[in-house]
């Protein structure tokens, strides 16, 4: 096997199993000799799944964060404490930003992560805060940044807000970073959230590097999307010939039924529990 994505926690439940599910995302990956945990949920309840599965997060080389949310970064400390070895921990560099969500009363709710940089400082992590274009973990796992924005569909969320000094300022998510791992089949492309845009994120990646998209994995950000954008959505899917679309997190049930009817054959419902493998 080359290849190997567990979902350990996500939205929904596996069926027909006993895995704790959340709002959150996290999926352990075995690549390339690496072990790595992609986001970690919004609780530590994505480490309980990884007991059940007999998944070893204690000997992972590699922690990503794909962007400073809480759903995506709640079990960070935890996992950090029961390493057996340091760990490479990626993040954006712009990832400690203090984030909020603008609420309906126009009061704003915190909805960033639950540590510090100061709370890394210790033997179990090796922080890398990136912010080039593509950051070469190794020669096959490669972390993208900076999505420049390619259509007129994806728009960011106007709720979602950044905090510098006494001013909130609409959150651009310079922080999110995205990992493509170059296999044998063609590049597999993991995110987080895709609060940039999933298709934007696509276009950005396949500009930078010459390997065909095999597959897409994880939160594409259609929940709040109207038809318009999941039919461009949709469309850029099928114009770049993508074998497996497997669908997480902030899809949201109008985008998931959409890609399920329109790409029957393409489509994964990446829910908890979920193995992904080539």
């Amino acid at each position: 096997m080359e290849l190997k994505i567990t979902t350990l926690i996500e939205n929904m439940p596996g069926k027909d199993n006993p895995l704790c599910y959340e709002h959150g995302f996290s999926l352990f990956i075995e690549f390339a000799g690496k072990k790595i945990i992609f986001d970690t949920g919004q609780t530590a309840s994505y480490i309980k799944n990884a007991e059940r599965l007999s998944i070893p997060l204690k000997k992972a080389d590699i922690l990503i964060v794909s962007h400073g949310h809480y759903d995506h970064s709640g079990g960070v400390m935890k996992t950090l404490g029961l390493l057996e070895n340091k760990i490479k921990m990626y993040v954006g560099n712009e990832f400690f930003a203090l984030k909020y969500k603008k609420m309906e009363n126009a009061t704003y709710r915190f909805n960033g992560i639950n540590f510090t940089e100061n709370d890394l400082k210790n033997n179990y992590v090796q922080l890398y805060k990136i912010s080039d274009d593509m950051t070469f973990v190794s020669d096959k796992i490669i972390l993208f940044k900076n999505f420049v924005p390619s259509n007129d569909f994806e728009k960011r969320n106007p709720k979602f807000m950044v905090k510098k000094g006494n001013d909130m300022l609409p959150d651009s998510f310079a922080d999110e970073i995205v990992l493509g791992l170059i296999t044998t089949k063609g590049l597999v492309v993991i995110a987080g959230c895709s609060h940039v845009g999933i298709v934007n994120i696509l276009t950005n990646i396949t500009a930078r590097i010459n390997v065909p998209v095999y597959a897409v994995l994880g939160g594409t950000h259609l929940v709040e999307a109207d038809t318009n954008r999941i039919d461009k959505t949709i469309a850029a899917f099928r114009k770049m010939n993508i074998k497996y679309i497997a669908v997480s997190h902030c899809t949201g049930e109008a985008g998931i039924a959409a890609i399920r009817q329109n790409m029957k054959d393409q489509f994964i419902l990446n829910n908890t529990g979920n193995v992904f493998s080539i």
